[in-house]
């Protein structure tokens, strides 16, 4: 029994493993590297003291910008067993993106590497502030690193392997997991440290039935909490191993790592399951299943996939609001088109602008109500006002439930476009849109003309298709209400995308270049 007056997420996930004998099994496969339970362990003591001697207290923001593997998953399992609040940011990100993160957590150590050291530095010279205090620098030799920036390696290998938890208990602060910043500025929303423990019962146990002979390989990377949980997170629950690399995910990289360590399990995106599809011939037949989440999976994409591949994927929808994924597909139970059912632990419900329940068959919004729900948004009372009350996450993400109980994405409120009058939801349009073959993948939104609001679609077609805007316009017309065609086509190379995968719609709102 886990007693809950004094909970810690290392203790638990980590530590655990070493009491109840499981030390020497794999946790973390990174390049040529087979990382024990033991050996996570002890770097992640390390880290911990490290952190706590360059002042980081109890519930002090540690943000991590820095590529994944070993030292990532350490870093962030050593804040949690002081009690610090772990943040993460994406690689690549410009200086100025990074300097937002920088001012917006106020983290006093801020944990980088030599791919993300130049462009911190950068951002931190933008800012007049006294935080971040200190740089933690992941493998850059000591003599090029600047006042106010540290070795890791070099304070890592002095600090002692043994560290006792903090006395954390299940409602202290632990972790801040960001909104994608896909229709704005990155949010935190805050967690309790009970919250992953939680989340593992609920998801990888009560779905995915994860199993102690498991190997995670995550398609996102770690600074995306789908990843994160999936390849660092969940498999410690179970004793199973994740994979985790820092070269950027492609195609290619994904094959590689599957050929070279047999993954059972595949955390994968729309986007990247259409770049797989482009090489059939694969083999992934070691895998058991894979998940899909973080934006829509297009069903025909779906069918596809199952058609090539044959490996099962559960698509569902989660947020960094509910912490994780609360409507899922299961195992043996897909339909092509649905985010699934219900996950266990979580009552998600289609209501009306009202918050009255709606009729299977409606159209509304989504929300769910589950012990995993954040406490706020960090610094934005009024939006946390509008998302969160008590245990229920009121999104803006808009579903319609069936008589059998799965939920199907219908958009997202803040998406609708009032079109001649009657709303129209870019996710049908893209829908019908996917389903012509010479589109590769597609997205809708809306722009005003003459103070009317319109659908634009930006497509990717196949090399040598011979559809133009007006065959696709078309296609739309005949299959869809004739006014819910896009009154503009734009074509592309490729879309948009955030650094979590997501289709980047804010950027294609800002004015379009003829």
């Amino acid at each position: 029994m886990v007693d809950f007056r004094r909970f810690n997420v290392t203790s638990w996930f980590v530590d655990r493993h070493l009491d109840e004998g499981r030390g020497d099994r794999t946790a973390l496969l990174s390049g040529d590297q087979r990382v024990t339970y033991a050996e996570l362990a002890e770097l992640a003591n390390r880290v911990g003291h490290v952190l706590r001697d360059l002042g980081v207290r109890r519930e002090e923001r540690v943000l991590l910008a820095l590529a994944d593997g070993p030292e990532f998953v350490a870093t962030w399992y050593g804040a949690q067993k002081i009690g610090a609040v772990t943040a993460e940011a994406y690689t690549f990100l410009a200086a100025k993106d990074l300097a937002y993160y920088l001012e917006y957590t106020r983290a006093g150590v801020v944990v980088v590497d030599g791919t993300t050291l130049a462009s911190v530095r950068e951002a931190r010279a933008m800012l007049n502030a006294p935080d971040p205090r200190v740089l933690l620098v992941v493998g850059v030799p000591a003599h090029e690193l600047l006042p106010g920036e540290v070795s890791f390696e070099a304070h890592v290998a002095d600090a002692p392997g043994v560290l006792d938890p903090a006395p954390t208990g299940p409602d202290d602060i632990a972790i801040w997991k960001f909104t994608t910043g896909s229709t704005g500025k990155p949010k935190a929303c805050v967690h309790r440290m009970e919250t992953p423990l939680r989340s593992f019962e609920h998801y990888a146990r009560g779905v995915l039935d994860l199993r102690e002979d498991d190997v995670v390989l995550p398609v996102p990377k770690l600074f995306f909490g789908y990843a994160r949980d999936f390849a660092a997170l969940y498999p410690f629950g179970v004793g199973a191993a994740g994979i985790v690399f820092p070269e950027r995910t492609t195609a290619d990289r994904i094959f590689s790592l599957i050929e070279r360590h047999r993954p059972t399990i595949l955390v994968n995106v729309p986007t990247m399951m259409r770049a797989m599809l482009e090489q059939p011939d694969r083999d992934l037949s070691g895998l058991r299943l894979s998940t899909s989440a973080g934006e829509g999976l297009p069903p025909e994409l779906h069918r596809r996939w199952d058609e090539t591949f044959g490996v099962e994927v559960l698509d569902g929808i989660g947020s960094s609001e509910a912490y994780h994924i609360y409507v899922s597909n299961r195992p043996g139970a897909v339909r092509h088109g649905s985010l699934g059912q219900a996950v266990p632990g979580y009552a998600p419900r289609v209501v009306d602008d009202a918050g009255r329940e709606l009729p299977d068959g409606d159209v509304g919004r989504l929300w769910v109500e589950g012990d995993t729900a954040a406490l706020m948004y960090w610094e934005s009372r009024e939006k946390s006002i509008e998302t969160y009350a008590g245990d229920v996450v009121m999104s803006g993400d808009l579903v319609e439930r069936d008589a059998d109980g799965y939920f199907h994405y219908r958009g997202r409120a803040d998406d609708l476009l009032k079109v001649g009058g009657i709303w129209v939801a870019p996710q049908e349009i893209e829908q019908c849109l996917d389903t012509h073959p010479d589109v590769v993948e597609c997205a809708v939104v809306g722009y005003v003309e003459s103070g009317l609001q319109k659908p634009r679609a930006f497509v990717v077609v196949r090399a040598g298709a011979t559809a133009d805007a007006g065959t696709l316009q078309a296609y739309v017309k005949q299959a869809l209400s004739p006014h819910k065609y896009p009154r503009d086509v734009r074509f592309l190379t490729e879309l948009p995308k955030t650094g979590s995968g997501k289709l980047d719609r804010r950027s294609l709102r800002e004015p379009q270049p003829l």
